[in-house]
């Protein structure tokens, strides 16, 4: 038997094991090399569209991820004074039948963990930061900062808005502080005292927002994120802290609903929103780039891991069935796929009006990457 078609992933997040998951699934030998040490938990809530849902669902991850996410009536947009309603974005059974998938709202690490299990231990490589890429005869060569080297017949860059690989196959602009920045955090919703909230909220403010909603089907734990305009912070970090007074002053005012919330808020991480334009071209001979590497997202759809994970399932297909010598026709067939629907993505992102008034959501979340016909 012919030998199976090798890919080396670079990075572990929600696209880098989403891609391992749905080459493992038709066959392909692949494995993940991660920079960090290890996973952490990072406290951050995540909406699963039903785009996405399609994906996880083939990948095996349905029930998992039902079991543990929070079903949401709807997505309600809401005037940060007034409370009234600029259109309610119904979910629930109606948008499932609709769509075809639920919509889900998680906490990010429970995604995570969802998709680390889809594929085997053995079959990630932490601690392994890259630094080459070279052609060789017998395929690609990725060196790592720790002195090992591997060599793949092909090689798939999920490394996220500040990919090494991207930076080693193209001269890139840097990416663009947009002058904004977020708050956000997770917390066990007792905190609140008993009040109520909506099942999930974007309260639209003149010059920010904030979005709020349950990840745990018991309403137990609630998670928050904002946009607001700070020109002058420009920490890009996960983990970084932010102070809970600035948050709370930034949304005085608002609806009594975000005052309860932020009132009942222990802590918070703050992090500056970045930007960056699509690339041009995504791959370079055997080499591609996949999800926030060449279409990074600014997180007002919530469609940002989902373009990736959407990416995951078509990369499989075009990469199914194919030899060494075809691999680099399946990258080009691959992004000619992909390319209109991440730019409108990104750009309908990057405007932040998805949902503020009615909207036309089925080219979003009707997309089924395992059914929508591949390029020539």
């Amino acid at each position: 038997m012919a030998k199976p078609l090798s890919v080396a992933i670079v990075g572990a997040g929600m696209g880098g094991l989403a891609t391992a998951a749905a080459l493992r699934r038709v066959g392909i030998d692949v494995m993940v090399y991660e920079q960090a040490a290890q996973f952490a938990r990072i406290g951050a809530g995540i909406q699963i569209g039903c785009n996405a849902m399609k994906v996880l669902r083939a990948l095996g991850l349905e029930q998992r991820m039902r079991s543990q996410s929070f079903y949401p009536r709807s997505w309600n947009n809401r005037d940060w004074n007034s409370g009234d309603i600029k259109f309610d974005m119904i979910f629930g059974e109606s948008a499932e039948e609709k769509f075809g998938a639920p919509y889900l709202l998680a906490h990010r690490g429970d995604l995570h963990a969802a998709l680390a299990s889809a594929v085997p231990d053995e079959r990630v490589r932490l601690g392994h930061k890259l630094i080459g890429l070279d052609e060789t005869g017998d395929g690609i060569r990725l060196t790592f900062a720790n002195g090992s080297s591997v060599v793949a017949d092909a090689v798939v860059g999920a490394d996220g808005v500040h990919s090494v690989v991207r930076d080693i196959l193209f001269d890139t602009a840097p990416v663009r502080f947009t002058g904004r920045i977020a708050y956000r955090t997770t917390y066990p919703a007792a905190l609140l005292g008993g009040e109520k909230i909506d099942d999930c909220t974007k309260w639209w403010g003149e010059d920010r927002h904030i979005v709020i909603y349950y990840v745990k089907p018991d309403r137990s734990e609630v998670y928050l994120v904002t946009s607001q305009p700070e020109p002058n912070f420009r920490i890009e970090s996960w983990s970084a802290k932010g102070d809970v007074c600035d948050l709370r002053a930034s949304f005085e005012g608002f609806h009594p609903q975000v005052g309860q919330v932020l009132a009942a808020c222990p802590d918070v991480h703050k992090w500056a929103i970045m930007d960056r334009d699509a690339l041009e071209r995504w791959a370079d001979g055997k080499v591609t780039l996949l999800g926030d590497a060449c279409h990074p997202m600014t997180p007002y759809m919530a469609q940002g891991a989902a373009m990736a994970i959407e990416d995951a399932a078509v990369l499989s297909r075009c990469l199914e069935g194919v030899d060494r010598d075809g691999v680099a026709n399946a990258f080009g067939r691959f992004e000619a796929t992909r390319k209109v629907r991440t730019t409108r993505v990104q750009e309908t992102s990057r405007a932040n009006i998805w949902l503020r008034e009615r909207t036309d959501t089925s080219w979003v979340y009707g997309y089924d990457a395992w059914e929508v016909p591949l390029a020539a």
